[in-house]
């Protein structure tokens, strides 16, 4: 057994009941051996296994009163995994699914994620069990009021800067700051993705969208390719969704689903004008599930099923965790779909990924894929320490330019470790590497 596989068996034994933490890990892992062996400084010092245990994890109950007066009890979360680099960074999720081992296997995959940005900045993740949908304005404040409440006394400017996630717009990010400031009496950027009136960046809500949609437009172009014409399937329609959608469509791409749990929305023309006005709001606002979409433009809702069965040039899986499986990837393969971009944190499934790079399909890893929210998160925390604020055009500039760096990183990483174009190799080395030599320069801390 070598020793990469030693580790990912102990980080299993010890991390038991985690099996997204475990599928995060492997894949990283797996992708590190030939760095290894040119570097192995990297194993004498330990540094895989320490960027497999997190700095710190941190579990709380979060206790909140609902709207009839009766006490609802929530778990928090918040994995500090690994400040080399910088200070803690990645989102809050609230959503059912929350536990632990979905929020280490984000913290995880934002260590590198980050490092890909060229920023300074940390991996780290948090969230609670708290679902959001059907909840009032002021259950929300409550809930968010408890959580920071206890969690505020492990963050700061420098030290963690969480940001949204599922489940956590600009509304839960600005009850979870005035709690914040009340408590701590400070006004810092503790959080991104802020109001902009009150501390936020231009470009952030649009930042994983049209960062998903640069970094395609680079993998297109490496094959003499463009948006340009490519009809695409997707799957959520929250914030990464949609200005995915808004994107895609100035580059001349046409985008023909979106899909929740519960089933799938075609629309063959294409959503633009009116019926992407629609579809913003839909769930950043209202929460609404996507069988509404469906209704109010008198289209096809498709219970049950996932959009990856429609013929498609691109597909970008934009919701959760394993949203997209072999048979989805094997559907894709037979339909002509040329290119699969993880615009969402780990949507494929480790055999659906192996599939898609066996058959030389390009695939952009979620690491690169949907940094430029991170990117942006982390130009919003330059902003706030300036007490200054970029244009739209500067910030877009540099998100675009964010990107196109992230494809060249990770293509370059690939080549020079015999991965040919496979992407995801290619990141992850590029993200390890630059958190690996941090490591080293620090000492064993």
């Amino acid at each position: 057994m070598s020793y990469l596989e030693e580790l990912i068996e102990r980080v299993i034994k010890r991390n038991t009941g985690e099996p997204e933490f475990h599928q995060a890990v492997h894949e990283v892992l797996e992708s590190l051996e030939p760095v290894l062996q040119r570097h192995p400084e990297y194993v004498t010092s330990g540094v895989a296994e320490r960027l497999v245990e997190p700095e710190r994890q941190i579990i709380f109950r979060v206790p909140w009163v609902d709207d009839t007066g009766k006490v609802q009890v929530n778990r928090g979360f918040r994995v500090e995994f690994n400040s080399a680099i910088g200070p803690y960074k990645g989102g809050m999720r609230f959503h059912p699914s929350v536990n632990l081992s979905i929020i280490k296997f984000l913290g995880f995959e934002q260590i590198f994620k980050n490092s890909l940005t060229g920023l300074p900045i940390g991996g780290g993740k948090g969230g609670s069990d708290f679902d959001p949908r059907g909840k009032s304005n002021a259950e929300v404040m409550r809930f968010c009021q408890s959580l920071m409440t206890e969690l505020y006394r492990y963050l700061g400017a420098d030290t963690d800067v969480p940001a949204g996630d599922i489940g956590v717009g600009v509304r839960e990010i600005g009850y979870m700051f005035g709690q914040y400031k009340r408590i701590r009496n400070v006004y810092e950027g503790v959080l991104t993705g802020k109001g902009i009136s009150w501390g936020g960046s231009v470009g952030r809500p649009e930042a994983t969208g049209y960062g998903a949609a640069y970094f395609i437009q680079e993998m297109l172009k490496a094959r003499g390719e463009s948006l340009q014409g490519k009809t695409i399937t997707i799957s959520g329609y929250g914030n990464v969704g949609t200005y995915f959608i808004e994107k895609a469509n100035q580059l001349g791409a046409k985008v023909v689903t979106i899909a929740d749990e519960s089933g799938y929305v075609y629309d063959p023309e294409g959503i633009t004008g009116a019926r992407l006005e629609f579809l913003m709001d839909l769930w950043c606002l209202y929460r609404s599930p996507a069988r509404v979409y469906a209704e109010e433009f008198g289209l096809e809702w498709v219970k049950g099923k996932r959009p990856w069965e429609v013929p498609c040039d691109i597909a970008v899986p934009t919701a959760t965790q394993n949203e997209l499986g072999y048979d989805d990837a094997l559907n894709l393969v037979n339909n002509g779909c040329i290119c699969v971009a993880e615009a969402a944190n780990m949507p494929c499934t480790e055999d659906a990924v192996n599939l898609l790079l066996e058959k030389d399909m390009l695939f952009g890893p979620a690491k690169a894929v949907n940094a430029g929210g991170v990117a942006v998160s982390a130009l919003e925390m330059s902003q706030n320490s300036m007490r200054y604020s970029w244009t739209f055009e500067e910030v877009d500039a540099k998100l675009k330019n964010i990107m196109e760096n992230i494809y060249k990183k990770s293509s370059q990483a690939a080549y020079e470790y015999g991965f040919r174009n496979n992407l995801v190799a290619g990141a992850n080395i590029a993200g390890f590497k630059k958190v690996a030599d941090a490591m080293l320069a620090q000492g064993i801390v």
